[in-house]
């Protein structure tokens, strides 16, 4: 079903993927991190895997309030995401590393998705990405300073 927002609902759905892809690999990084740092992350993973449960919500009800129909399965996902898998992952540290770039990745989709709403006129959309593009600058910032 076409829309006359179908750039922004595309860039959505594709952020939708992305967003999943990055869910599962938090899991992933909560159940197998391994170390020192165990304690920290494993906790961390769990705040930023429920966050993005959260989130992937917030995008597929967009895509829904712009008329169009949020992906909704695995293989759709895999066949429009960006962002890769992440398997079997236990060094903390290289866990916050792939953590941090996915956040880097987000930041470039929302400056993105934001530029295409704005063109279309799509507030909703505008102040959606708006928002999260300040909390991902700031989780960015956080977790570069953890990482020294």
């Amino acid at each position: 079903m076409k829309t006359k927002n179908q750039p922004t609902v595309e860039k959505l759905n594709k952020l939708l993927a992305d967003y999943q892809i990055f869910y599962q690999n938090l899991r992933g990084l909560h159940w197998n991190v391994k170390g020192p740092m165990f304690f920290q992350l494993h906790g961390k993973y769990e705040e930023f895997y429920n966050e993005s449960a959260e989130i992937v919500d917030e995008i597929a009800e967009r895509v829904l309030t712009l008329g169009g129909e949020p992906l909704h399965t695995y293989g759709d996902y895999l066949k429009v995401a960006t962002l890769e898998q992440v398997s079997n992952l236990s060094d903390g540290k290289k866990g916050v590393e792939t953590v941090l770039n996915s956040y880097r990745f987000f930041l470039e989709s929302f400056n993105d998705i934001l530029a295409t709403a704005s063109e279309a006129g799509d507030e909703g959309t505008v102040g959606m990405m708006s928002e999260w593009i300040g909390h991902t600058e700031k989780r960015i910032w956080m977790l570069e300073a953890y990482l020294g």
